[in-house]
Parts: C-alpha cells; sequence; structure tokens
C-alpha cells in the first residue's frame, strides 16, 4: 500500500504533520482562532514554523487561550511576567505587539461584526496554483491592518496566515489533504 503524499514541509512525523493533515488549510471562521493564528505567524517571523508549534501549548496558556478580550487587558506587568518565560519566544516586540493587535482587533470587531468577516473579505477571487511568499491579497490585507495600527503583520506573515486559515489552498496537488480542504473549502459559510 503506498504512503500518502504531503507536501513536504508537513511531512516530519509528530506535531508537524498532524498539523498539516488536521489544521493548515482547513476554513476556520472562529475569531478566537484566527487571533491565535496571527499572533502565532507573527511569533513566527524569522523563526521557524516548529519552534512555534512546538510552543503553541505553552502561548495558548500564556495569551489566556488568545481570549481577544482578556489579551487586550494586559498590562506592563503581564509583558515582563511574558519576556521571563522561557517557555514561549521572548522578544519584547512580538508580546507588545499581540497585546496592541488584540486592542485593535477589538476595534475592528466593533466595526466589522467579527474578525472573521473582516478577514474572509480578502478571500482571493481567483485561485493560482503559483507558489508565492505574498499576493495581491495579501499585500492589502497587511496595508490595511497596518493602517488600523496593527503590526507584525507583513505581506509575507499575512499570506502564511491566509494558507493556515483556508483562504486560500496551498496544499500541492499531489498532497492528500489538497482534496479535503478543497471539500472544507466548498463547503465552507464564509461571514458576512
Amino acid at each position: 500500500m503506498p504512503l500518502e503524499q504531503r507536501c513536504a514541509w508537513g511531512s516530519t512525523p509528530g506535531l508537524m504533520s498532524q498539523y498539516h493533515d488536521n489544521e493548515w488549510g482547513f476554513p476556520t471562521a472562529d475569531d478566537t482562532q484566527l487571533f491565535e493564528k496571527i499572533c502565532l505567524e507573527g511569533f513566527q517571523s524569522g523563526l521557524s514554523w516548529s519552534t512555534i508549534l512546538n510552543k503553541r501549548e505553552d502561548f495558548r496558556r500564556v495569551f489566556c487561550g488568545f481570549e481577544i478580550d482578556q489579551v487586550a487587558g494586559f498590562d506592563e506587568r503581564d509583558i515582563e511576567r511574558l519576556v521571563g518565560d522561557a517557555t514561549i519566544v521572548r522578544h519584547r516586540g512580538k508580546i507588545r505587539s499581540t497585546i496592541n493587535n488584540a486592542q485593535r482587533c477589538l476595534e475592528l470587531i466593533e466595526e466589522a461584526g467579527s474578525l472573521a468577516t473582516y478577514i474572509w473579505g480578502f478571500e482571493p477571487k481567483s485561485i493560482s496554483l503559483d507558489l508565492r511568499a505574498t499576493s495581491p491579497e495579501s499585500v492589502a490585507l497587511s496595508k490595511d491592518l497596518k493602517k488600523r495600527g496593527w503590526s507584525f503583520v507583513g505581506p509575507t506573515t499575512m499570506y502564511a496566515f491566509m494558507q493556515s486559515l483556508g483562504l486560500v489552498n496551498d496544499h500541492s496537488a499531489e498532497c492528500f489533504v489538497w482534496e479535503q480542504v478543497e471539500a472544507a473549502r466548498q463547503k465552507f459559510l464564509r461571514p458576512v
């Protein structure tokens, strides 16, 4: 019996293949999950995804499950606590960014109704099979978030975010998960 073929990056046994097979690219409209994904992609900047994935449970623990309203209330004492926590990436700028982005996210939710409604508004109208690091939509999303005061949301980071939440399906055509993600995307009710 032949082995199921995966995207090359998702072939590492353990957390990486589990994440690849069960999460990456599957659409979600849950604001807490979306906020977590944005934050983790920001923390990943300059690091490997496996580093972040291996620390994800600790990130969830110290950032209150990425509950937006709770993270938005963090103060200087929380920043110092987090900078001293060796179980996460202790980059002061990224920690401050997460708190700032939670505050900006509450403003965005007030305006758009939900983070999901806002984010899914950047779904590409057509599918590209080209491997890329950015797209016109990720550039537009990045620019708009930056205009709203968000940080660590550059176009490449936003494209990785779009891939992770299913806004695009960038599993390789040979990957056994590609069809599953496409089916999930077809059934997915876009938030409005």
